[in-house]
This record gives C-alpha cells, sequence and structure tokens, in this order.
C-alpha cells in the first residue's frame, strides 16, 4: 500500500493487498468490488476476445502492469455531485502519478491507476464517468498522459478494430490513469490539441502505422477544402 506524502488519507493500493485482505479500514467496505475489478483486469484486460478485431489482449499494457507490480486500485467512497466533483477527486492523482512514474523512468511507462467509484447509481454512471473523463482529458493528454473511461453502460466509444465491440466495459466505474504511449494516436485524432501534443512527445520515434494514419487524415483534409 502506498500512502501519499501530501495526504495521509488518500493511499494506492498495491495487488498483493487486496489478494491478501491487508486493506486499511477505510477500503474495507469495498473489498467485493476491489477484487471484482481485479479479476476483470485478470481475465478480461489481459487475454484476447474474440469481438476485439485484432490479435492479443484487450489491454496490451496491463499484464506487465501487473508483472511488474505497478498496477494500483483506490477507491473513490460515496456519491459525487456532479461530473466536476469526480473530476477534482481524480485531479491528485494524476499529480501522485507523475511522481510515482515520471515519464523518463522506462519501467514507470508500466504505471496505471484504477480510481473505482462503487457508489455511483446506475442511471448516474454515464454522466458521472464520461463527462468527468472528457472535463479531464485535456489536461491529462498535455502532461502526456491518457485518462479512460470505464463502466458497465457499456461505454459510448467501440473498438478502434471493430466498431460495435464495447472494450470499456467494466464491472465497477471507474477512471485508469497511464502513460501516453505511441500506439495512442488513433485515440487522439478527433481533437486537434490532442494530436499535437501526441506530436510533441513522439515525433521522433513515430510508428509506421502512425505515420499512414497521419497521411490519410491529411488527405481528408484536403479533400473536404
Amino acid at each position: 500500500m502506498l500512502t501519499s506524502a501530501n495526504d495521509p488519507e488518500r493511499i494506492l493500493l498495491e495487488v498483493g493487498d487486496i489478494e491478501d485482505d491487508l486493506l486499511p479500514p477505510s477500503m474495507t467496505p469495498y473489498r467485493a468490488p476491489l477484487r471484482t475489478v481485479l479479476d476483470w483486469a485478470r481475465q478480461y484486460l489481459t487475454r484476447p476476445h474474440e469481438s476485439l478485431g485484432r490479435r492479443g489482449s484487450v489491454c496490451p499494457f496491463v499484464q506487465s502492469s501487473l508483472d511488474r507490480g505497478r498496477f494500483y486500485l483506490t477507491v473513490y467512497p460515496g456519491r459525487p455531485a456532479d461530473p466536476r466533483a469526480v473530476a477534482d477527486a481524480v485531479l491528485p492523482y494524476r499529480d501522485w502519478f507523475l511522481e510515482l512514474a515520471p515519464t523518463s523512468a522506462g519501467p514507470a511507462q508500466l504505471t496505471t491507476i484504477l480510481v473505482l467509484f462503487p457508489d455511483l447509481r446506475t442511471e448516474d454512471v454515464d454522466r458521472m464517468i464520461d463527462g468527468s473523463q472528457e472535463a479531464l482529458k485535456s489536461d491529462y493528454v498535455d502532461r502526456g498522459l491518457m485518462i479512460g473511461e470505464f463502466h458497465d453502460g457499456p461505454p459510448d466509444k467501440g473498438g478502434l478494430w471493430n466498431p460495435e465491440f464495447r472494450p470499456l466495459r467494466s464491472p465497477v466505474p471507474l477512471l485508469a490513469i497511464r502513460h501516453m504511449v505511441p500506439t495512442d494516436f488513433p485515440f487522439l485524432t478527433a481533437n486537434r490539441d490532442h494530436a499535437s501534443a501526441y506530436l510533441r512527445r513522439f515525433a521522433s520515434e513515430l510508428p509506421a502505422s502512425v505515420r499512414e494514419a497521419m497521411v490519410r487524415a491529411l488527405v481528408r483534409e484536403q479533400v473536404a477544402l
């Protein structure tokens, strides 16, 4: 278990804390959702899926994050008033993430933080989780981070290789924080500022697939003009 130097009440649970039931008192009411999400990560995110549309696991980073002990979970207790309250609650984990996993440190690239919202009412999940992710994304992308929304809605976003597949479905509503990586370009093309932030970070190491995607996007833009 990690405790924030800035706020002793803010903690991050490691996998062993959940497996061995070493939860602090503030987290014991959430034993079941924490274990459910850990099982989901292992049984869904780290495995192939017939509807994914490509080979490999649903999330190619999670297994390495688990193996390296860089996979952390925490819980937001209660029901936030609105998406802005969710965004404010998650903001400290952005700064803590950058302390735990500076961009310059190689293994730190595998760090993942999941912030769970198990007390949200079903009818509020779409608005709270999707709304807060939208409010936070630009700030995170500008800092070289990605923040993803997961819930059982399912989220509106389809898969890159199969638009009918909803890869962001999860058994507990949550927001996930990780580093931006070179293959994230398709997630950032809808917003010019997001694409620019990506280029500032990865221009010198663009994968061939990303360069091809950029050419296609430029051609479409010229045709539209």
